[in-house]
């Protein structure tokens, strides 16, 4: 299997006239998007090496060893910068996660019964989400907290959920349609970063969520994943 690929950041428009150019980083922080070593593009044709950067506003200004003045800076504008998934540091606690390790995970009840498989991990501004594709349905969101989600098995390939009652109702797969929900994998190219699950309390329904999805990074901060 060919090692997963994480989205680190996209190159926006040259800045200045030497081959800077402005880069969105969606690692925490953002300037750790220089410790992973050089930057594939989305095909792998090129690489790219951070050599100096610095913050401004938003974004980063970053000079790349490869890229010598403004036309080539210019060329690489909308450029997305991947790093395979064993070039990141192991998560720092046991309640630590990258987000890019849990897309693509089964939902399952601790009684096996298969929910679903996730596909983001957004966070609306109330915390971090699970978002879970059932077999049959719409999606559904999930706290990420210890209440409603006690096990994560990455190794295992699957996140032990507590739903509250009704949340995926009509939603219950057959035979069928679960080994074909377990058989997905998660998106190659998801952004970095990481997010801590939090103790949590239960609640007897889902928050609402708002209609725009972002993925969580960071051990709080969400991180928007808009081109720079």
């Amino acid at each position: 299997m060919a090692p997963k690929r994480i989205l680190v950041g996209q190159i926006g428009a040259a800045h200045g006239i030497r081959g800077d150019v402005r880069v969105k980083s969606f690692t925490e922080p953002p300037e750790a998007i220089a410790d992973y070593g050089p930057l594939a593009s989305e095909d792998a044709a090129f690489a790219l090496t951070v050599e100096r950067l610095r913050p401004a506003d938003t974004v980063l200004i970053v000079k790349f060893r490869e890229v010598a003045d403004r036309n080539r800076a210019e060329e690489l504008n909308g450029t997305r910068l991947f790093v395979d998934r064993d070039a990141l540091p192991a998560p720092e606690d046991e309640e630590t996660f990258y987000q890019a390790d849990l897309i693509g995970l089964r939902a399952e009840g601790a009684d096996g019964t298969l929910y679903g498989t996730i596909l983001a991990v957004p966070d609306f501004g109330a915390g971090d989400l699970l978002e879970i594709q059932p077999a049959a349905g719409s999606t559904v969101y999930l706290p990420f907290t210890k209440a409603f989600a006690p096990v994560v098995d990455v190794a295992g390939g699957r996140v032990v959920i507590e739903p509250p009652e009704g949340l995926f109702a009509g939603a219950t797969p057959d035979d069928e349609a679960a080994a074909a929900a377990e058989a997905s994998g998660g998106p190659e190219g998801v952004e970095a970063g990481s997010l801590k699950r939090r103790p949590g309390r239960r609640r007897k329904g889902r928050k609402a969520a708002g209609d725009a999805a972002g993925p969580a990074t960071g051990p709080s901060n969400a991180a928007g994943g808009s081109e720079p």
